[in-house]
């Protein structure tokens, strides 16, 4: 995946938001595809999806961009997180994070997922509150084995408390959450989702695709 260059970056934001939606990334993949990641509070559907796709593609012809395929769609389940808002406005759900390096307070590691516990620091010095569980990094056997004595002893060994630089992460997501409801009449099963923003992005999401002319 190549980097967005800040000038179209700060160009498809200013289209999306003239749209009356909010940019949550935008994304160069291999064979010229450019992903394009919008929300609104209510709801993405196909139709914004479309409407927004052939606004940028009027922008981009304009503006001389290369590309061969677009792709407009709402976020995932496992969200992209970027930005200090972004971050402050899932406050209490489990995420996970790559960072550009190692980082002693991560012990020495670069891949770590934790629960984001706030967002703290002056702007354009943020940096992210995280609670790391006592059984993160370890192998998944070893966690897997350790899961439940760390829960019996979680009130005498709460949670890890650890500050990450915000410019230290090269990239998060929100860690999806599922609670499966009981068994109905029928047998079938309902699962709810949890964490991903609003009520309306549980149940509303589109995706559209469309090919330079």
């Amino acid at each position: 995946m190549a980097a967005v260059a800040v000038d179209l970056y700060q160009t498809v934001e200013l289209t999306v938001s003239g749209l009356g939606y909010q940019l949550v990334d935008v994304e160069r993949l291999g064979g010229g595809l450019m992903r394009v990641t919008i929300e609104s509070s209510a709801g993405i559907r196909v139709e914004d999806c479309e409407r927004v796709s052939r606004q940028l593609s009027h922008v981009f012809a304009v503006d001389d961009v290369e590309y061969q395929r677009l792709e407009v769609s709402s976020p995932g389940l496992d969200r992209v997180l970027k930005g200090a808002n972004n971050f402050a406005r899932f406050v209490g759900s489990d995420i996970s994070l790559h960072l550009y390096a190692p980082s002693a307070e991560a012990g020495g590691r670069k891949r770590l997922r934790a629960r984001l516990a706030g967002v703290v620091g002056d702007s354009g010095a943020e940096r992210l509150r995280l609670e790391v569980l006592p059984d993160e990094g370890l192998p998944k056997v070893a966690a897997k084995r350790t899961r439940t004595a760390a829960a019996k002893h979680a009130a005498a060994e709460p949670a890890k408390v650890i500050e990450i630089a915000l410019s230290d992460v090269d990239k998060a997501r929100l860690v999806p959450e599922l609670n499966f409801r009981p068994a109905r009449v029928n047998g079938e099963t309902e699962a709810e989702v949890i964490g991903t923003g609003s009520s309306a992005d549980a149940v509303t999401s589109g995706r559209f695709e469309s090919e330079q002319t």
